[in-house]
C-alpha cells in the first residue's frame, strides 16, 4: 500500500490548487480517501481520535451485502437452469449469475458515481461517500433481466433528484437505493412486477422456455392463486425467485449480525420493525376467517412469522430502514419508526394485491415521517423538562 500512496502523493500538485487539473480535485481526494484514512483535523471544538471514517463505516456495509450478493449470484443461476431443466454443477450456476449481476453492478456505481463527481466538480467540494452502499444495494434490489439502461436510468433519478437536490449525502430525506427501485417500478412496470422478470428462461441460442412456465415470486403466487409452491424452508434458505439479493433470509441475517456487532445497524429499529411486522400478522391471521374473498383470505391467513421471510422484508429491514439518514434520530423515535415499517409493510402486502411487497412503499413513506416523529419526541422531553423544572421551583 505505501506504493500506492508514493504514487498518489507524487500526482497530488497537479490536482492542487494552480495545477493543470485542479477542478478534478475532488475526483483525486474521493480516491485517496477511499483508499487511505485522510489525515485531516478539527480545529474547533471536541477532537477525537478514531481509526473509522464514512468511508470506512460504509465499506463495512458492503462487506455485510457480500453473504446476499453471493447467494444471489448463484440463485439466479440455479433458478435459470431450473427453468431450462437443465442439471449443472454448482459453479455454473453461480458463474452464470456473476455474468448477468456483475454488469449491474458496474453501471450502478460507473453511472452514479459519475454523477457524483460531476456534481462534485461543479459545486466544488469533496466526493461524498454515501453512495459507495447505494451503488450495491440497487443491483440487488432489482430483477435478474431489467435492462442495464433501466438501471442507469433509475441510478440517475436516485442520485440527482433523491439526493442532489436536498443537498448530497447526509441531507436525502428518501433512501437512494429505494428511490430507485420505485423509479424502476412506476417508471418500467412491465419490467419489474408479474411472473416473467424474477427468472431468466433464456438459453443459449437466445429461445425461450414454453410460454406456460411461470417464474411467479411467493408473494405473487399467493396474491394470484392464494397458495405457493415453495416451502417455508425454500423462503428462509433463498430457493425462492426474487430481486437478486432479496431470496435468502439466512444470508440477510448474516449480513445483520455484521451491521450489529460493528454498531453500524440499529438494533432499536430492527426489533421494533421485527415486533411490528408480527403483530399486523397475528391480527390478520385472526381476521383472516371475516375476510370478504378467498384470495384475501388465503393471504391474511399466512402465518405471522411466515410473512418475515418473504419477499424483500428483511432485505429491506436489515439494510434500508437503518440507513441513519433517512430513518428517525431519535431513541424513541426509532422504536415508532421501525414498529411502523413492520406494521405498514405487511398491511401493504394483504390489502394491496396488485403490488404484493409492502417494504418498500412502507420504508419511503416512513422516511418522509421520520423527521416529524423526531421531532414530536424532542417536544415531549422538551415538556417533561419544563414540567420538571416547575415542580422543583414550586
Amino acid at each position: 500500500m505505501k506504493l500506492f500512496k508514493n504514487i498518489l502523493e507524487g500526482i497530488k500538485p497537479t490536482f492542487e490548487k494552480g495545477g493543470k487539473l485542479e477542478k478534478l480535485y475532488p475526483v483525486y481526494d474521493g480516491f485517496a480517501t477511499f483508499l487511505f484514512v485522510p489525515g485531516h483535523t478539527t480545529h474547533t471544538g471536541a477532537h477525537v481520535r478514531d481509526g473509522i471514517d464514512l468511508k470506512r463505516t460504509m465499506v463495512t456495509v458492503i462487506l455485510a451485502l457480500v453473504p446476499a450478493l453471493l447467494f444471489g449470484m448463484w440463485n439466479a443461476g440455479h433458478m435459470h437452469y431450473n427453468a431450462l431443466g437443465e442439471s449443472v454443477e454448482f459453479m455454473d450456476k453461480f458463474l452464470w449469475g456473476a455474468m448477468k449481476i456483475v454488469p449491474m453492478i458496474v453501471v450502478s456505481y460507473g453511472v452514479g458515481l459519475g454523477v457524483e463527481f460531476i456534481f462534485c466538480v461543479i459545486k466544488k467540494h469533496q466526493i461524498q461517500e454515501g453512495y459507495l452502499v447505494s451503488g450495491m444495494l440497487i443491483p440487488l434490489i432489482m430483477p435478474i433481466d431489467i435492462p442495464l439502461w433501466m438501471v442507469a436510468m433509475s441510478v440517475i433519478f436516485a442520485v440527482v433528484i433523491g439526493k442532489e437536490v436536498f443537498g448530497g449525502t447526509g441531507m436525502n430525506i428518501l433512501n437512494p437505493a429505494l428511490t430507485a427501485r420505485a423509479f424502476a417500478f412506476f417508471a418500467y412496470p412491465s419490467y419489474m412486477s408479474g411472473d416473467k422478470v424474477w427468472i431468466n428462461t433464456s438459453t443459449a441460442e437466445g429461445q425461450f422456455v414454453v410460454d406456460g412456465f411461470s417464474g411467479a415470486t411467493v408473494l405473487g403466487d399467493l396474491a394470484t392463486n392464494g397458495t405457493t409452491q415453495y416451502s417455508s424452508m425454500d423462503m428462509f434458505l433463498g430457493f425462492i425467485p426474487g430481486s437478486i439479493g432479496e431470496t435468502s433470509t439466512v444470508a440477510i441475517l448474516i449480513g445483520a449480525v455484521v451491521l450489529l456487532f460493528t454498531g453500524i445497524g440499529s438494533w432499536k429499529i430492527m426489533l421494533s420493525g421485527l415486533i411490528g411486522a408480527i403483530t399486523m400478522g397475528l391480527i390478520f391471521n385472526a381476521v383472516a376467517p371475516y375476510a370478504i374473498s378467498p384470495e384475501q383470505q388465503s393471504f391474511m391467513a399466512v402465518p405471522y412469522w411466515q410473512q418475515l421471510i418473504m419477499g424483500g422484508f428483511a432485505f429491506g429491514l436489515v439494510f434500508m430502514a437503518t440507513d441513519p439518514v433517512s430513518a428517525s434520530q431519535t431513541d424513541r423515535g426509532k422504536w415508532i419508526y421501525g414498529f411502523l415499517v413492520g406494521l405498514f409493510a405487511i398491511m401493504i402486502r394483504v390489502f394491496n394485491p396488485a403490488y404484493p411487497e409492502g417494504i418498500m412503499l412502507a420504508i419511503l413513506f416512513m422516511n418522509v415521517m421520520a423527521p416529524l416523529i423526531d421531532h414530536y419526541v424532542i417536544e415531549a422531553n422538551i415538556t417533561k423538562r419544563k414540567k420538571r423544572l416547575k415542580a422543583k421551583v414550586a
